[in-house]
């Protein structure tokens, strides 16, 4: 096996572990990674694709803990702009738009960091707005789950409801916006080795961030997912500059 390969796969894994620990998702760590093997564009089918496997998963292993409530008033709004963002990927600045979007996550961490007693209101209105948020940015810069994370953490709820809600509208929003990049030609028959490691790779990360998540006490999950979404940000932030430094 091609150890650049074998590395991609093993990465994969750590996100997918990650990602179901913190409940929002691999491509937040997935896609600054990715891009080191394959081209963005490319990263933005790939993803969808791994997504697909990995909430199918997550909704079977956390099935219990599904709110329909937050579902739909997240997940309408998030399948609506995806699919507005997967279309406008082909003219958005990505860099712009990446650095803003690892700014603002690393604010919005530290402050509920920092002030660890506030609560969003859980209402219609804000769950619509993080819905809108994260299905964009998920369709122009293959990752949204940030926000998301951002949003339920906000409300404070249980992590077994965290994780299996955030996975079933994701599912919504992956598949979404794979028929737009499938329509972009984002997905080619060049990365089919890639997809086929992903779809396995999503099942057995998810089994195993599920096996994690059961060893963290609800109390400490709050903190766990906040500083796991800082990481996240800084990440992102110094990995977009670096990238783009000679630009």
């Amino acid at each position: 096996m091609d150890i650049l390969f074998l590395l991609f796969l093993i990465l994969s894994l750590i996100a997918e572990i990650l990602g179901t620990i913190g409940g929002f998702g691999s491509s937040v760590f997935f896609v600054p990674f990715a891009n080191l093997f394959i081209d963005f564009k490319s990263v933005l089918g790939v993803t969808a694709i791994f997504h697909l496997s990995s909430n199918i998963s997550k909704l079977y292993l956390f099935r219990e803990g599904l709110n329909k409530q937050l579902l739909v008033q997240i997940g309408i709004p998030a399948v609506v702009f995806v699919i507005i963002g997967g279309f406008l990927s082909k003219y958005v600045d990505e860099v712009i738009l990446q650095i803003s979007f690892s700014i603002f996550i690393i604010i919005t961490s530290l402050f509920f960091l920092i002030f660890k007693h506030f609560v969003v209101s859980p209402n219609k209105r804000n769950a619509m707005i993080g819905g809108t948020l994260s299905g964009f940015l998920a369709g122009v810069l293959g990752t949204g789950g940030a926000i998301r994370g951002i949003t339920m953490v906000a409300f404070n709820i249980e992590k077994s409801t965290f994780v299996a809600t955030s996975a079933a509208i994701d599912f919504a929003v992956d598949f979404s916006r794979t028929i737009v990049y499938i329509y972009n030609g984002y997905i080619q028959q060049a990365h089919a080795k890639y997809i086929v490691g992903l779809l396995i790779i999503g099942f057995v990360g998810s089994w195993l961030g599920k096996r994690l998540l059961q060893t963290i006490p609800q109390k400490k999950f709050r903190m766990v997912v906040l500083l796991m979404l800082l990481a996240v940000g800084l990440f992102s932030l110094v990995n977009t500059i670096n990238n783009h430094s000679s630009i």
